[in-house]
């Protein structure tokens, strides 16, 4: 069986998020509704009622076969640093966290050196996105003006700086900013979530032309994509998702099989496909060789996150 690393995993006591459509207050079953209403899917139910538990992430990953993960954090379920640590803290042979706050709270140096300092976070991850994240919140901003200051840090501790931008045509979608970073702190690594969270409009002529253009301009050595939601951003084309397997191809191609790691946006990617469909449509693709694919499920993580390998 193949070695396998869930780069993009989420983890959450309680759904407590916040974004654009205000506060989550989770309704138990799994859903929950948004300040302006909306209500939605968030945990399959035979994995939580308003939780995705440390516990359960762990069995359910043991099961599937994952040796690793990687626990990010979002405005989605909503940021728990707390959490996150104590689950890096409870089983340290299978997760590492990343730690995240809103970088305009007042006291956000402070908040970045506890969850450095104190809580240990090797790995630091934003979503800036104006479809959930920092700019469905705040005004639009400039993200290397804004991170400037973070990268220096990060790249001052060793740590990983790990962004989502949003997908293409936001005004979050900024990979000019990102190249700013990566190019300004070279010995920093940055991972771009969602290889762009591209949607099936950008597989049309003119935003495909657009979409490589962003690659080719993040074709950089310390930049690197996850492929996390790759299927779930092109639905409801189904599975073997033949247009998010065209973007990987096209990612392959311009900033090569290096800079690639799997992923899948656990929990709530469940609901539009089954984690065994989120590897196999990579694996059957006939896109890559053995060694390629080593590389994607395991080895390039390995390479750009800071696991405690012996």
């Amino acid at each position: 069986m193949m070695k396998k690393i869930d780069v993009h995993v989420h983890v959450f006591g309680i759904l407590k998020g916040f974004r654009g459509e205000g506060e989550l207050y989770p309704l138990g079953g799994g859903r929950a509704r948004w300040a302006n209403g909306q209500t939605v899917d968030m945990i399959p139910p035979d994995l939580g009622d308003k939780a995705f538990e440390t516990e359960t992430c762990y069995r359910f990953l043991k099961e599937k076969g994952v040796e690793k993960a990687v626990l990010l954090q979002g405005s989605f379920y909503g940021i728990d640093n707390e959490y996150t640590a104590l689950a890096v803290k409870n089983h340290p042979d299978m997760f590492i966290g990343a730690g995240s706050y809103d970088p305009f709270t007042r006291y956000a140096d402070q908040i970045y050196d506890r969850l450095t300092k104190e809580l240990g976070f090797r790995i630091l991850k934003f979503e800036t996105s104006s479809g959930g994240g920092f700019m469905s919140y705040h005004p639009v901003f400039d993200i290397a003006e804004v991170f400037s200051p973070i990268a220096a840090k990060c790249a001052q501790n060793g740590q990983v700086l790990v962004l989502d931008i949003g997908s293409p045509g936001m005004e979050s979608f900024q990979p000019e900013s990102v190249k700013k970073l990566a190019v300004t702190w070279p010995e920093l690594k940055i991972v771009v979530c969602h290889l762009f969270a591209a949607t099936r409009k950008d597989a049309e002529e003119k935003q495909f032309e657009e979409l490589k253009k962003s690659f080719q301009m993040l074709a950089l050595p310390n930049v690197y994509f996850d492929l996390a939601a790759v299927p779930f951003n092109v639905w409801p084309e189904e599975y073997p998702y033949p247009t998010g397997l065209r973007f990987i191809r096209t990612a392959k191609e311009i900033v090569g099989v290096g800079k690639l790691m799997w992923g899948t946006d656990l929990p709530s990617v469940l609901f539009k496909s089954s984690y065994e469909q989120l590897s196999d449509y990579i694996i059957q693709s006939g896109f890559f060789t053995e060694p390629e694919l080593e590389q994607i499920f395991y080895k390039n993580a390995l390479e750009v996150y800071p696991f405690d390998v012996k």
